[in-house]
């Protein structure tokens, strides 16, 4: 067995003049379809080119200066003995954060030399690198001995794996160091992962510890670093940690949340927290590929039709619930509190393009487009500096994009993919290439039959047209070009009956080669090209984008009577500045011919659907709803919530039966509301009320995570108002989170600069499942407060709070 500095000197060797990949495909056997590396592909686009710019020069400096300010990387160099100090932050993973910005910026690096960010980069990894224990343990918060961290942590190394979050850390060290290895050719912070990985190699075995890591990441990242070394013991130890998942071994199961109720080659439904679970997923995809591994392949294989049957949104998203970040039951996909986080889309585009790798069909990459035009999209603003964690597909304005978060997983996670988006474009197998997205650039694809350069042009996603250029290093090569056919113009949206497109549609996806029409020979998905091919032959594909409405399977109950919108890959959404305010009420009628066109002044240049829609209002007490005329206007899902807060939807109405209306203006909805903490206000008083106290479908406001103190909600009048009776439905999310109704509750005026109690016989309610009424002595007052007192070891919620 090689050493891992023998490697390391071997591998110096290697690159010397040689890719990354090129290195490791000498060395070992892998994935038998090979992606171009990113570093080889350089987009000059409209679409992608822009973002990783911003990427590049507003994202990556910002989240380091966030690392900064918040003490992330001075917690390394508290444990490195290079400054005193009090270890920061509130969770055990912080350190990851500067990991994957590392990974990010290099990704960076490879593609446009920045002395300025080298020079940083170095500095900071030497602050890592002494944060290391002799043996080659590396955890700041335990080395740091971090006592606010001990309920994660315990007081020994891998004493709580389950929460401790030390092999999830390692992973994205390792996922760091790789890249920035590829990216410089030194060996710093992979001498570093190195040390840890020989650690964990003697820790984790038969005869030591027989436990997996609470959240995966690792087995990814050690597929990563065999790839670089060769060395066995690192797939062995990937594999070793997914094999003990799901098995006691003298421990107590962790169960379905982390993916540990069962061995992963029995797993045969996607549950628990869905960024642990995809993470799993593409590391049992590596580990199966890199050792042939059929019981792991059959396992990933199965557990991928789940999610793509039963549990993906319209979106490409996954996650369905905030409770756990985790997979809903089959079928379920609600879209106000759809959780949709997005490192889970980031997951699902890492496992997708690995199944691709496996397996070769358009299937993997069309989920994969899916995700990233839309779910993944959806949780960076525009200007690279805010950002979404969750992303579900309605909003009644409870939802903005954040500068930065406590947890914050999510940035340092968007940085590195972004940067390394061109990687997913192109691959190759045996002399042949696949052109799996499209995107204006150009790439050198390094085959089996030698060099081939690949320019595309193209304002995809906003128009189909894709022109190519083919220019092999000899003329006279034969070999064939596979063009994704994506599913969306293929009559398919999904590949299951998850999702189906309303109407069939007759457009033909035409390709010419040199000017000549030839025949469509679709092949998994792709079109084949099989020529000899000249210095410069040019094709020319012609994907129809018509606007498309989408139908959910009959089992997703959020989606009934509802259709989305969606052209090209873009789903869409109606957002309150272009509807008037109100989204929530739409209707769109079967009749309704839907417009696309491109708006240069609106965010920066998106394309919109208009429409003709009708709006639903509240008619006089006991008569049927109103109906107005409208105008609806769709904008791409990815750039919303960037005017405000406001409403947004991406599942419309098709039946007036079945739509809410827009509620007439009341005392409270034209309050001023004030709360005395707590999340999403403006529930309160937003006319939507629910079917039943746990319902998700429509906002509600909390108070979580306080729990046992008095609280308070308050509506400020526009004037002195005569008031006799407050109606209250409380929010309860009993089975589902910690929100329960009060231990009580009581309404009280403001009289001058006083508040008083109201008078009342009547008892203050706490029933669920209804509007809890209390009548009392009409006052005259300018603003009314209930104040409430929470359960102890509970929080409390609000779904409505009607003024008469």
């Amino acid at each position: 067995m090689k050493s891992f500095d023998s490697i390391i000197v071997v591998l110096l060797v290697l690159l010397s003049g040689a890719s990354f990949l090129e290195a490791s495909e000498r060395a070992i056997s892998d994935y038998p379809y090979r992606p171009v590396p990113f570093t080889d592909v350089k987009l000059n686009d409209i679409f992608w080119a822009p973002r990783i710019k911003t990427n590049r020069e507003v994202t990556i400096p910002y989240a380091f200066e966030q690392c900064e300010k918040t003490g992330r990387i001075d917690n390394f160099a508290i444990a490195g003995g290079l400054m005193e100090g009090e270890h920061k932050g509130s969770f055990p993973f912080d350190d990851t954060d500067p990991y994957k910005i590392i990974e990010g910026a290099s990704y960076a690096l490879a593609v446009a030399p920045d002395p300025e960010l080298d020079a940083y980069l170095d500095a900071l990894i030497a602050k890592i690198a002494a944060a290391q224990e002799e043996d080659g343990y590396i955890y700041t918060c335990r080395t740091n001995e971090c006592e606010h961290l001990l309920r994660w942590m315990g007081r020994a190394r891998w004493e709580k794996l389950q929460g401790s979050h030390e092999l999830y850390n390692a992973g994205h060290l390792y996922e760091a160091a790789a890249a920035h290895f590829q990216a410089t050719g030194k060996r710093t912070l992979l001498d570093v992962a190195l040390k840890n990985a020989a650690l964990l190699c003697r820790t984790f075995r038969p005869e030591g510890i027989r436990m997996p890591p609470g959240h995966q990441i690792i087995e990814m990242g050690l597929a990563r670093l065999y790839r670089i070394t060769g060395d066995a013991r690192l797939l062995e130890l990937a594999r070793y940690l997914l094999d003990e998942r799901g098995k006691p071994h003298g421990r107590t199961l962790w169960g379905p949340y982390n993916q540990d109720h069962a061995p992963v080659t029995e797993q045969a439904e996607a549950v628990g927290h869905a960024v642990r679970a995809t993470y799993m997923y593409a590391g049992m995809t590596d580990v199966a590929a890199l050792s042939d591994d059929a019981a792991m392949i059959e396992a990933i294989d199965r557990l991928w039709r789940n999610v793509v049957e039963r549990k993906l949104y319209v979106t490409g998203g996954v996650g369905a619930r905030g409770n756990g970040e985790a997979f809903g039951d089959d079928y379920e996909l609600p879209n106000m509190s759809a959780y949709c986080e997005t490192c889970a889309a980031i997951g699902n585009v890492y496992w997708n393009h690995r199944l691709f790798l496996l397996h070769g069909r358009a299937d993997y990459i069309d989920v994969l487009e899916r995700t990233l035009y839309n779910a993944f999209l959806s949780g960076i603003a525009l200007d690279g500096k805010h950002f979404f964690y969750p992303n579900p597909l309605e909003s009644m304005g409870h939802h903005e994009r954040s500068a930065w978060f406590g947890c914050a997983c999510c940035p340092g996670n968007v940085t590195r993919f972004i940067a390394s988006v061109p990687g997913y474009v192109y691959a190759h197998r045996d002399g042949d290439i696949y052109v799996n997205l499209f995107a204006g650039g150009h790439a050198e694809v390094k085959t089996a039959k030698g060099t081939v350069g690949i320019e595309q042009k193209t304002l995809y996603p906003y128009d189909g047209r894709v022109t190519i250029t083919v220019s092999p290093q000899k003329a006279g090569e034969e070999f064939t070009v596979l063009l994704r056919v994506p599913g969306w113009a293929r009559n398919e949206p999904v590949p299951s009956d998850l999702y189906r497109f309303m109407h069939q549609r007759p457009d033909a996806v035409k390709i010419n080669v040199n000017g000549a029409l030839v025949p469509l020979d679709l092949d998994r998905g792709y079109a084949r090209i099989d020529r000899t091919w000249g210095k410069q032959d040019v094709i020319e594909l012609d994907l129809p984008m018509p606007v498309r409405r989408v139908l959910a399977h009959a089992s997703v109950e959020a989606d009934r009577h509802k259709v989305a919108l969606q052209r090209g890959p873009l789903v869409f959404c109606a957002e309150w500045p272009d509807n008037d305010g109100h989204v929530a009420n739409l209707v769109l009628p079967d009749s309704s011919r839907i417009e696309a066109g491109f708006d240069k002044d609106l965010l920066g240049g998106v394309p919109v659907l208009r429409g003709f829609a009708l709006s639903a209002h509240e008619g006089a007490e006991g008569d049927e709803p109103v109906f107005k005329k409208a105008t609806l206007t769709a904008i791409p899902y990815n750039v919303w919530a960037h005017r405000g807060p406001g409403e947004m939807t991406v599942w419309i109405s098709d039946d007036p039966k079945t739509v809410r209306p827009l509620g007439r203006p009341t005392l409270a909805s034209t309050s001023t509301l004030t709360v005395s903490g707590g999340t999403n206000p403006t529930a309160v008083n937003d006319r939507l009320e629910p079917d039943a106290s746990g319902d998700h479908k429509v906002p509600f406001f909390h108070w979580w995570p306080r729990k046992g103190t008095v609280e308070w909600a308050q509506y400020e009048f526009d004037g002195p108002h005569e008031v006799s009776q407050v109606e209250v439905y409380w929010f309860d999310d009993t089975g589902r989170g910690e929100c329960r109704v009060p231990a009580s509750w009581r309404v009280v005026y403001r009289d001058g600069d006083e508040w008083r109690p109201v008078f009342t016989t009547g008892e203050y309610g706490a029933e669920l499942d209804r509007f809890n009424e209390v009548v009392f002595e009409t006052v005259r007052t300018d603003a009314i407060r209930i104040e409430v007192t929470l359960q102890e070891g509970f929080s409390t919620g609000i779904h409505e709070w009607k003024v008469k």
